[in-house]
């Protein structure tokens, strides 16, 4: 199902976010950068190994497991995501945070980004969930209305953030 961020919420609200421990992908511990590739093999390979267990049983994974395994995961990455966003906070001396985008739709990131910067007297703006839609989507819907106005560029045009 794509996008898959919905299903794993969905997912995690029956599971134990402590029942599997995914490694946290640091990346150092000054950096702000991120990546879940390792993170989501490491769930591949909880899953496979779970799965050949299961195929002994004749079954599939279990609901709960399922559930498990995807409460784990969403823990894992919001933690992440939070630490690195707070680091970022306070390297920039900033004193509010703005989230958008389809991750923003994530209700437990949503409350722990809050419950992390009231911590440390940070304050969270978070757009209503119905304007926390998929960044492509966004970029795709701001693309037609600059066409429609006239505003286009050659194919050499050096992207920058």
């Amino acid at each position: 199902e794509y996008p898959g961020g919905p299903s794993i919420e969905r997912a995690a609200e029956r599971g134990s976010p402590r029942a599997v421990e995914f490694t946290r992908p640091w990346l150092g511990a000054d950096s702000l950068d991120f990546s879940f590739s390792g993170l989501k093999t490491a769930v591949l390979y909880h899953v496979r190994g779970k799965g050949a267990e299961a195929k002994r049983r004749a079954t599939r994974l279990s609901t709960q497991e399922s559930a498990d395994v995807a409460a784990s995961f969403q823990e894992c990455v919001v933690d992440v995501l939070v630490g690195k966003t707070m680091r970022a906070a306070e390297a920039c001396g900033v004193d509010r945070i703005l989230i958008g985008g389809g991750v923003a739709a994530n209700l437990r990131l949503r409350a722990r980004l809050r419950e992390e910067a009231e911590s440390l007297g940070l304050e969270v703006l978070l757009p209503p969930l119905e304007y926390c839609t998929d960044n492509a989507a966004m970029v795709a819907g701001l693309a037609y209305h600059y066409v429609e106005a006239g505003r286009t560029a050659d194919l050499d045009l050096e992207a920058r953030a």
